[in-house]
């Protein structure tokens, strides 16, 4: 079957995309950007891309006629805490017209699960893009979801952070609110499932794990399945924005995420009994193997998608494809090179920077920079890295965002996202005599900017030429 993938390098779309070649599936990607599409180059090469903003529909459909199912994965949440729900709105909308030009029989959209009458705008905006969706000249099978727990998942990755690092919480009440949690691997089995089915088609389902559980469950029955000591203290005297600032803080979370999910957070969210897993055969996992199967991969080093790659979760909305080249006018630079006795060592090193493995000097500095940067509103280095030693272009890195990952043209390109009076990109370049070039490019704005590049002339020095040292092989 032809498929069409909207949302295709985000978290769910990447790993739909392997589960629908798996299967044998034509896959056509829709993507803003081609670049940005985080998968291997023998995958891209297996599908077909589209380029579409659908908030920016051109004067031609770049949606191939003959496809014959599509995919609803777009959302907008994490980009705005006033208008993202018009965003989606119109996204939904643009699709709509998109798409009644194709030879389409069946669109599924992943929603969340909306059973109270009292929403949060971020469900509202569900169940607001569902009726849009439903206007189009198809079939609509609807699958939602609450809390879905997997390596790299934002709800995932929100608790990991917490009960790794507060043994004691002082909590708001919401996280005694009750939850449907799924994992990710049944989440995928029901996409894949309902897809080309009469007896879904025009249908909605809710879709949830084992058990119902509390925010306050889940994190403890994390802090059990780590072996991690947790007392959780609930006090009624926390604001929605006292909260949003205590996941901002803690979590790698951005501080607009942070905002919907505290709203979306005092909204009980469970499924609606259905029997769909078993007219699909599906057998739904308990939170604690939801658990298990998440840290499995990410102990295996293969963590397929990240939401902290997602653009949203940076500093800048719009494509970073102007920032690739990089500028020679106006610009301050500090230059470095080494040559290496070890290339293919030097080259793995460059491969891994950041995340866990860090800077390879004064890392103590990065550290504190990255504490500064979330302090002004940025995102600072808990993002980390999706994958220690892959990386992929557009994919996020600490405070950094992956410009090129050219393994074979041995450079990597990073772009700036923390907070800085102008723009700076970290280049690394192994050419043909194993010299290692090592360029920090800022380009200052204003005033404020050059004092900013000035001052850290020193600390630059100091880290960038041990950085380099450790990179070459000669520390």
């Amino acid at each position: 079957m032809k498929v069409l993938l909207s949302g295709a390098n985000g978290y769910i779309g990447v790993r739909l995309l392997y589960e629908l070649l798996k299967a044998d599936h034509e896959v056509v990607c829709a993507v803003r950007s081609a670049d940005r599409l985080s998968v291997p180059q023998d995958i891209k090469d297996q599908v077909e891309i589209v380029e579409i903003d659908f908030l920016k529909l051109k004067d031609h459909n770049p949606i191939p006629q003959d496809i014959e199912a599509a995919y609803y994965l777009i959302h907008s949440m994490t980009s705005s805490t006033e208008n993202f729900d018009e965003m989606e709105s119109e996204s939904a909308e643009n699709f709509v017209k998109l798409n009644s030009e194709t030879s389409c029989r069946q669109v599924i959209y992943l929603s969340g699960i909306v059973n109270e009458e009292e929403l949060s705008k971020h469900l509202l905006s569900r169940k607001r893009v569902e009726e849009i969706l439903r206007s189009g000249d198809y079939s609509l099978t609807v699958l939602r979801a609450g809390i879905i727990v997997g390596s790299g998942s934002s709800s995932f990755e929100i608790i990991r952070d917490l009960c790794e690092k507060l043994p004691i919480m002082i909590t708001p009440r919401w996280v005694n609110t009750k939850t449907h949690p799924i994992a990710i691997r049944n989440v995928m089995s029901f996409l894949i499932g309902v897809l080309g089915r009469d007896d879904c088609m025009n249908e909605g389902y809710d879709i949830g794990g084992d058990s119902v559980l509390t925010y306050k469950e889940m994190m403890q029955g994390y802090a059990k399945n780590r072996k991690l000591k947790l007392a959780i203290i609930t006090v009624p005297v926390m604001t929605p924005k006292l909260s949003s600032y205590w996941l901002y803080f803690v979590t790698s979370t951005s501080y607009k995420l942070a905002q919907n999910l505290v709203n979306s957070m005092k909204v009980e969210v469970v499924a609606k009994p259905n029997d769909l897993a078993e007219r699909l055969g599906i057998e739904l996992f308990t939170y604690q193997e939801a658990l298990e199967m998440a840290f499995a991969k990410i102990e295996q080093n293969q963590v397929a998608s990240s939401w902290k790659d997602s653009m949203v979760s940076g500093r800048f909305r719009k494509s970073l494809n102007k920032y690739k080249k990089v500028p020679e006018y106006g610009v301050v630079r500090d230059a470095q090179k080494m040559k290496t006795n070890e290339p293919e060592k030097a080259l793995e090193r460059i491969w891994s920077i950041g995340g866990k493995n860090g800077y390879y000097y004064a890392d103590f500095l990065w550290r504190i920079r990255g504490a500064l940067d979330k302090l002004m509103g940025g995102v600072g280095l808990r993002r980390g890295r999706t994958n220690q030693n892959t990386i992929f272009s557009g994919d996020a890195l600490d405070f950094w965002r992956v410009l090129v990952a050219d393994k074979e043209e041995k450079r990597l390109l990073l772009f700036a996202e923390m907070k800085v009076p102008g723009e700076a990109w970290l280049e690394f370049e192994i050419d043909d005599d194993n010299v290692i070039h090592q360029t920090a490019t800022f380009r200052p704005r204003g005033l404020k900017g050059r004092l900013y590049w000035y001052s850290m002339l020193p600390f630059h020095y100091f880290i960038f030429h041990g950085m380099i040292k450790h990179i070459a092989g000669a520390k």
